[in-house]
């Protein structure tokens, strides 16, 4: 967990410091003050990116060359530290005042979960955003899998500029057989990864939805052929398009609530309560691998959701056992199980807040 957290030149935040309370953490505010901008810091030190999709270049405050951001860890084996420095140079990365190979290492050091105000997409949305989701979780409990990704988009890379380069199909065939071989791996992968959370990604359905939830992994090729016949048959659209259209770069997850497609749900509240309830099941099941709970980050958690529903998701949260750390407009909208450390932020400027916050105990 995360225990001391600072910010430099990030967006409106010219400079801050946080004191994080191990478990339950509010941050409150007008809009525009700058407490979705300190959440986002927060997340992009363990992914060394945006969840609002920001570049570099929008993410460092306004007159400035670069924003650092730093962090102290409470860990089982004892205190780290994890920093970022990003410019125009790029970024730079050090873990325990070590350089450190980038966005992975954050990932290892500091593994978090986002529910943002559109974390609805992950139903919504394309299917890159369930592969990701699927990833995630295989980067946590499968020791191989981040080189196995690495690999299998290098093999995938050289087959489509063979494509687009007009090769012929011997030499476009070249490229098939480690393409093949890093194609399986990666789905059993996912298929494994799946199996291990599908319990999990039921209960927090029925918790949060009150419904049965159905996941499908479709694989991203025909079901009643296998990927090596697919490629061949496929071959002359490959070369008309200059990309590889079989593979598990094309799979997806397809997710059902009692027995429809939740990509039909007319309301995004719904759509925000099953797609949180997919980041809460992802986010259990990586603690359990890694023994340790991770941190989430709630970005007005309230937004889009009616009373009972924010009450649902905030009582799942909190069963998780993850550090917590929530924005809203103001200190009353959510409920704790417990007090929480409490900040106010105003213009970009962070102080500790003394108001008294509900707790599900009064």
């Amino acid at each position: 967990m995360i225990r001391l957290f600072r910010v430099t030149n990030f967006r409106c935040l010219e400079k801050a410091e946080l004191k994080l309370g191990p478990r339950f953490n509010l941050i409150h505010g007008a809009n525009a003050s700058g407490k979705t901008s300190l959440l986002e810091a927060l997340a992009y030190l363990g992914r060394g990116k945006s969840f609002r999709g920001a570049s570099t270049s929008n993410l460092t405050r306004h007159g400035e060359s670069e924003f650092v951001l730093f962090g102290e860890l409470e860990q089982s084996h004892g205190r780290n530290s994890v920093g970022v420095r990003n410019s125009r140079a790029g970024l730079e990365v050090r873990i325990g005042g070590e350089n450190a190979p980038g966005a992975a290492a954050l990932a290892q050091s500091l593994p978090l979960q986002v529910i943002d105000p559109e974390v609805h997409n992950l139903i919504a949305g394309g299917p890159e955003l369930r592969r990701r989701f699927l990833d995630w979780i295989a980067f946590h409990v499968e020791h191989d899998h981040l080189q196995t990704w690495r690999r299998f988009r290098r093999a995938l890379k050289q087959r489509n500029a063979a494509l687009r380069a007009k090769s012929t199909e011997a030499a476009i065939r070249s490229w098939n057989a480690e393409f093949l071989i890093l194609a399986k791996e990666l789905d059993d992968c996912r298929r494994r990864v799946l199996e291990l959370t599908i319990d999990s990604l039921q209960e927090y359905g029925r918790q949060l939805l009150e419904s049965e939830l159905g996941f499908e992994y479709q694989r991203g090729w025909s079901r009643d052929k296998d990927l090596e016949l697919a490629l061949d048959e496929g071959l002359e659209k490959d070369q008309q398009l200059g990309s590889t259209q079989s593979g598990p770069h094309r799979a997806d997850l397809k997710v059902s609530t009692d027995e429809r497609q939740a990509r039909k749900l007319v309301s995004r509240g719904q759509q925000k309560l099953l797609a949180s309830s997919m980041i809460l099941a992802a986010t259990e099941t990586a603690q359990s691998a890694l023994e340790r709970p991770l941190l989430l980050l709630l970005d007005d958690p309230a937004a889009e959701l009616d009373g009972d529903s924010i009450d649902r998701l905030m009582s799942a949260v909190a069963a998780l056992g993850c550090q917590v750390v929530a924005t809203s407009l103001d200190s009353e909208t959510l409920v704790f199980p417990e007090t929480p450390k409490v900040f106010h932020v105003e213009q970009g400027a962070v102080t500790v807040s003394a108001q008294k916050v509900s707790t599900s105990g009064n």
